[in-house]
């Protein structure tokens, strides 16, 4: 840590979930974009199962911040531990720890503690800081409880699948396509409306609405990190659709000797209690299911043949 002044916080929740459970969401930081509201993407860059070193993307205070971060798991005692390589403004050093208190075979406390200094030590800063780790911890620890409570119908509620196309067009098109975001409305049926801001390079938040096979207009919000030297672009939308308590995914394009093959993937947890409301009486979550996976397929495979039609006509350029 720096010579600033180490702040400390302490957040925790009781938990009517058994331990290992809540244990096992907090050790998966890769899932942590579709679990934790504040997280958009996690990337893990090493990992010898006890040690594990992530780079993440999070919104604090509304802004979209990066950092690296170095993580111990234990497993046995169902603690994590974590420290900041690089920390970004105004914070210079963040740490932490995630531990799991068992109160029982069904319950549990989960205790996060963060320590961390501030460049310069100024009020305003430390004010900023100390309002995003209340926010984020608060939201993060009552999302488990959420989870872990309802842990036994959580992989029903879960959908994950992708789809693909060939195309044979020069891979930075297909790339600058998905990227561009902000001209799908004149290009994509199905895309009423997109603005799209970029705040920090790479990084893209947009708001769209989309129009559904029935007519019905759909206003979602989404922040996109840009690999564009990977040719992978990652999202998490942060409004969703009814049925969606949250929503996921990647574009990633892979160029080979005869041209390209971009591929969409879409992770979901579904929204029980939002079943019947919007597909009707008697309608479950196997319904759920099939309807947004549905539609889902229908939006991604609109914007892939689109995205084709655009490359196929474009130079090589890569």
């Amino acid at each position: 840590m720096s010579a600033e002044r180490v702040h400390r916080t302490a957040h925790e929740v009781e938990i009517a979930a058994p331990a290992a459970v809540v244990y096992g969401l907090i050790a998966d930081a890769r899932r942590w974009p579709l679990v934790f509201p504040p997280n958009v993407y996690v990337e893990r860059l090493a990992s010898d199962g006890t040690h594990e070193r992530l780079r993440m993307w999070a919104t604090a205070n509304g802004t979209v911040k990066s950092w690296t971060s170095r993580r111990r798991l234990d497993p046995a005692g169902r603690r994590v531990d974590f420290r900041q390589e690089a920390s970004a403004a105004p914070l210079t050093g963040m740490g932490g720890s995630w531990i799991v208190e068992e109160r029982g075979a069904h319950a549990c406390r989960l205790v996060l503690l963060h320590d961390f200094t501030v460049g310069g030590d100024r009020p305003e800063d430390v004010a900023w800081v100390e309002r995003a780790t209340d926010t984020n911890s608060r939201a993060e620890l009552g999302r488990v409880g959420e989870l872990a409570r309802r842990w036994p119908g959580l992989a029903e509620r879960t959908l994950s699948f992708e789809a693909s196309v060939r195309i044979a067009g020069p891979a930075g098109a297909v790339y600058d396509f998905l990227h561009d975001a902000a001209a799908w409305p004149r290009l994509i049926p199905h895309v009423d409306r997109l603005e799209l801001t970029e705040e920090s390079p790479g990084v893209q938040v947009m708001s769209m609405d989309t129009r559904a096979a029935d007519g019905t207009v759909h206003t979602t919000e989404s922040i996109r990190v840009c690999f564009p030297d990977a040719l992978r672009i990652v999202h998490k939308q942060t409004v969703t659709p009814a049925l969606m308590d949250a929503h996921t995914g990647a574009w990633t394009v892979v160029p080979d000797a005869t041209g390209v093959t971009v591929t969409a993937r879409h992770d979901v947890i579904l929204r029980e209690e939002a079943v019947e409301p919007v597909l009707g009486a008697g309608a479950t979550v196997a319904d759920a299911r099939r309807h947004v996976r549905e539609a889902l397929g229908r939006t991604t495979a609109a914007t892939l043949t689109l995205a084709r039609r655009q490359a196929e006509r474009a130079p090589a350029r890569r």
